[in-house]
């Protein structure tokens, strides 16, 4: 067997946390009586009953390929494999293929049964599903997806729309979600941006425990994805190696988790697939245990993701075969094999050799035990009837994709034409303009299963935006051209749309990617990019409709920020839509007319160009470049950015003198409506360490509220920020907050606008796990 040690230097992670007030830690529900279930459950068991509750079942079809590298495995597994063992968990029982929800809830229903009946210790599965942009179930209501939630700024509704997606999944007997993704964006060439929140560890913290709460209020368990490092892998290749320093590690991509477990509560994590700096973190107990349970107090499950410990064979060479991956995960801390047991169904031989010692696969079917226990699972006995009228996109669920949508879209430029006047023509273009699966990301099931039924109908309705500009303006008014497909290099559709165009008032193109799986789509999971330029021939089709000098309204319908700097002067606006879902046309109509009042920020940086990749707004002075060097990576549209149809005005900002360095800091400042309609402002608050003992970020954003104002109307943000926001990884990677002065500002966006500074007083103070890490904030 391969030994392989790790370790990881650092002390405790940055604290963060929302802008509403900090809750109570969960309560875990572990009492004694229970506690001594599990363990007479375990002390009951047999090697092969032990290692049934660590592995997955997928029923699933030849073909069904949903997962990486599904073909590099043997035959699946059979349910009488489990037969007289039991069960960990089933996998995507309804995300698999386009199933009637009843019909698959009246088998799962009888699956269960079976489990409870036919095993000796009669214990049922946990059911898991994706969940990112809404249940991954045919007809079920799918949401923006997570960029878009980022743009909203707006915790709470996430939330709301967490706990509706959570109570679909209960209601189908689903118990563990595959959600949130945590990742934070450092190349918008990675295929799975789309996927991710932001690329600010604290909004993907805030944001990311806000969905946790929504979806575990509901009974159902969240699961982190992807602990940790994925997003950051070199030139933004997915699955590529992971060169990620320790203090990058600690400050950038560990607090979003950080917050998730300590403030969020989440039951769950999966293990990245990425190699950090030559160390799968599937094999890597540091991190596993390490970081997790040593530092963090994690009692829940890890889960593997899908195939990655059989990864570590196939794909990282570390383990000479499953046997020798399964042991490395195991003894690293991951306690459940997905979405099968393609290497964890051989740890019975690997414990009567000698090669893993039986006390490692209790400790990790305590902690599945402890789950189910939690769930309800071990007093259930599927022997009710199942649900059999089941509205999955019922009118709620649409309204909180609508409100959603309508928040997220960000109105990058304008000179002044928006919003349209009523009564213009309006001439529809591009490829994205009457396709329905535009609006969806790769993790929707319109986009990650349907392509492998064609012909099956997307079970929900999904106006495209050419039908939701014809319902907002007049169909009379409105004409269309096709113009060119997203990613192929036909120009024959041109000459109708610049056609289209020049007979038009205002041509309205509509353009961006096509969401899939490993290279089916310009953006997606496996689908990665070495140009930052729109896919296909688009631009060449926006640069023909600007040349008939009719003005040019851009939407946007992708899943990465695209290198458009070329168009914010020359379009007469821009408006970026991070794949918004269902109710997604509606809100871009919405925004075109002015119905909708744009709110929306971006999550991200738009791109100068792919060569300037990786760039993040959190960067230190020499990562601006200017006179060191010939090449620009400045953004044309930096990190917070948003249009409204109305002004507003900041004043009388008041930041304290001195803040204690272990307590917070209070800032207020004005806000007011200064134009003639109402609006939402999300009020922004940076920081500046000015000197440290290690490099700092030039901004850093340390707490945002969203404000609603009717014109005139002028209110006071109160933002209290632990000073533990400040906090970094100092020259021995102690998590600390230094005594030194801080520039502090607020805006719309990272851009500076009313200015003040403070200096935090006292001793450097290390980080614990108990010190707050919740901006919390008031309005009046």
């Amino acid at each position: 067997m391969t030994e392989v040690r790790a370790t990881v230097d650092g002390g405790e992670p940055v604290q963060t946390g929302p802008h509403h007030d900090r809750p109570e830690r969960p309560d875990r529900r572990n009492v004694p009586d229970g506690e001594a279930r599990v363990r007479d459950l375990l002390d009951r068991m047999t090697v092969q009953e032990k290692v049934a509750q660590l592995v997955g079942f997928w029923e699933k079809e030849d073909g069904e390929s949903v997962a990486p590298m599904q073909g590099e495995f043997g035959a699946a597994a059979r349910l009488e494999d489990f037969s007289r063992h039991g069960l960990g968990h089933v996998t995507r029982a309804y995300g698999t293929r386009p199933v009637d929800p009843a019909a698959r809830a009246a088998w799962l229903w009888k699956f269960q049964s079976e489990l409870v009946t036919g095993t000796r210790l009669g214990i049922p599965a946990i059911v898991h599903e994706e969940c990112l942009t809404g249940l991954s179930a045919w007809q079920a209501a799918t949401f923006p997806t997570p960029l878009a939630w980022g743009a909203a700024f707006d915790p709470d509704l996430v939330a709301e729309m967490a706990a509706a997606i959570g109570s679909s999944m209960r209601t189908l007997g689903v118990h563990q979600g595959l959600a949130p993704v945590l990742d934070v964006i450092r190349d918008p060439r990675w295929g799975r941006v789309e996927e991710c929140i932001a690329e600010d560890p604290y909004l993907v913290g805030t944001i990311g425990t806000a969905y946790i709460r929504g979806l575990q209020s509901q009974g159902v368990h969240a699961t982190l994805k992807h602990f940790v490092g994925y997003s950051a892998s070199r030139a933004g290749r997915n699955f590529a190696p992971v060169h990620a320093g320790p203090r990058e590690v600690a400050d950038v991509l560990l607090p979003p988790f950080e917050m998730a477990l300590l403030d969020g509560g989440a039951r769950s994590v999966m293990h990245s697939y990425a190699e950090i700096d030559g160390v799968p973190v599937a094999a890597d107990p540091a991190m596993l245990t390490g970081v997790l349970r040593d530092r963090w107090g994690f009692d829940g499950v890890v889960v593997a993701d899908y195939f990655g410990v059989a990864f570590l064979k196939l794909l990282h060479h570390v383990a000479g075969d499953h046997t020798e991956a399964a042991v490395q995960a195991l003894t690293a801390g991951v306690d459940l094999e997905l979405p099968t047991g393609d290497a964890y169904l051989t740890l019975p031989e690997a414990v009567r050799s000698g090669q893993v010692d039986e006390s490692l696969l209790d400790r990790a079917v305590l902690r599945v035990l402890r789950q189910k226990q939690e769930l309800g699972l071990l007093d259930a006995t599927f022997s009710e009837d199942p649900p059999r009228e089941i509205d999955l996109d019922s009118p709620e669920h649409r309204a909180i994709a609508r409100r959603l949508a309508e928040r997220s879209v960000v109105l990058v430029s304008n000179q002044d034409v928006l919003p349209l006047a009523a009564g213009r023509r309006l001439a529809v273009i591009g490829p994205n303009a009457d396709l329905a699966s535009a609006l969806f990301g790769c993790y929707s099931f319109v986009n990650h299963v349907l392509p492998q039924h064609p012909g099956v109908a997307a079970g929900i309705e999904v106006p495209t935006v050419l039908e939701a500009v014809r319902a907002e303006f007049g169909a009379e008014l409105v004409s269309w051209a096709h113009g060119c497909d997203v990613d192929d290099a036909d120009r024959s559709g041109f000459t109708p749309a610049v056609d289209a165009a020049a007979t038009a008032d205002v041509a309205v193109l509509v353009v961006g990617d096509r969401a899939g799986l490993f290279g089916r789509g310009t953006v997606g999971e496996g689908c990665d990019t070495d140009d930052l330029e729109l896919p296909g021939v688009q631009r060449d089709l926006v640069e023909a409709v600007l040349a008939t000098g009719t003005p040019v309204v851009l939407v946007l319908l992708t899943g990465r920020p695209y290198a458009i700097g070329w168009a914010l002067d020359r379009c007469a606006a821009v408006v970026q839509a991070f794949f918004p879902g269902e109710e997604g046309a509606a809100a871009v109509a919405g925004v075109l007319s002015g119905r909708v009042n744009p709110s929306g920020r971006l999550p991200v940086s738009l791109p100068r160009s792919a060569g300037a990749q990786p760039y993040s707004y959190l960067h230190p002075a020499l990562g601006e470049g200017n006179e060191v060097t010939n090449l620009s990576v400045t953004p044309p549209a930096v990190f917070g950015h948003g249009l409204s149809y109305t002004t507003f005005a900041y004043s009388e900002l008041a930041v304290p003198a001195t803040a204690p360095t272990d307590e917070a800091l209070v800032v207020t400042v004005q806000v007011t409506n200064t134009g003639a309609v109402a609006g939402d402002e999300v009020v922004q608050l940076y920081g500046h360490d000015v000197v440290a003992s290690v490099t700092r970020p030039v901004a850093q954003l340390l707490g945002y509220r969203r404000v609603h104002l009717e014109p005139g109307r002028t209110v006071t943000v109160e933002l209290t920020v632990p000073t533990a926001r400040l906090a970094f990884a100092d020259r021995t990677l102690t998590r600390v907050v230094e005594p030194g002065e801080v520039e502090i500002w607020v805006g719309t966006s990272a851009r500076r606008l009313a200015q003040g500074r403070t200096t935090l007083v006292g001793q450097t103070v290390p980080v614990t796990n108990a010190s707050p890490r919740w901006t919390t904030s008031e309005v009046r």
